[in-house]
């Protein structure tokens, strides 16, 4: 399996696994998952994807996060952060990204917010989510117990990968990656 490959699948039992950097087209917000401001900065990430020389149709991912001390569950959504991101080939030329947001412009789209972005998340814990985003606390509580059992701990950003269109309102249809960065818990 490659790189590309491994990052698009997870096993239904929470693993362990680690990547390297990613590269892609990301755009970041605050606000409720389908909200107004989301579907702005999908729009935008869309168009400017679909402006690429060879559009790829990589699966919509967010990275999540709360500046509350609170448990994020408890954090009303509408302050919930995000970073969108839509992965692109490694060998892309960056200037082929810059040159698809200037022929998306014409979609009056919030285009300028969507920049090249890069990451590495390193070792992760993840699972595949099956059913509704509403009902990933019972998947995420498996991700939080295993972490426990293998003496890790959270170490960035929570990460959602959308292998179902994120208009899917079948949850037999629904798929998600769960991901979360770890490392072994500091005593």
């Amino acid at each position: 399996m490659n790189d590309l490959d491994a990052w698009y699948t997870a096993a239904d039992k929470p693993e362990l696994v680690t990547f390297g950097p990613v590269h892609g087209l990301g755009v970041t917000g605050q606000g409720e998952p389908g909200g107004e401001e989301y579907g702005i900065c999908v729009s935008a990430l869309y168009a400017v994807a679909g402006a690429l020389p060879s559009p790829h149709a990589a699966p919509l991912e967010g990275r999540w996060w709360v500046e509350d001390p609170r448990p994020y569950l408890e954090v009303p959504r509408d302050q919930w952060r995000w970073h969108l991101f839509l992965r692109l080939p490694d060998d892309l030329d960056p200037a082929a990204a810059d040159r698809a947001r200037e022929d998306a412009r014409p979609s009056g789209l919030a285009v300028d917010r969507v920049q090249l972005a890069t990451f590495t998340e390193g070792r992760c814990v993840q699972l595949t989510h099956h059913g509704h985003y509403a009902d990933e606390p019972v998947s995420l509580a498996l991700l939080d117990e295993y972490m426990t059992e293998q003496g890790l701990e959270r170490a960035g950003l929570h990460h959602e990968i959308y292998l179902s269109d994120v208009r899917e309102s079948d949850p037999a249809k629904m798929h998600t990656i769960l991901r979360q960065p770890v490392r072994p818990v500091r005593s």
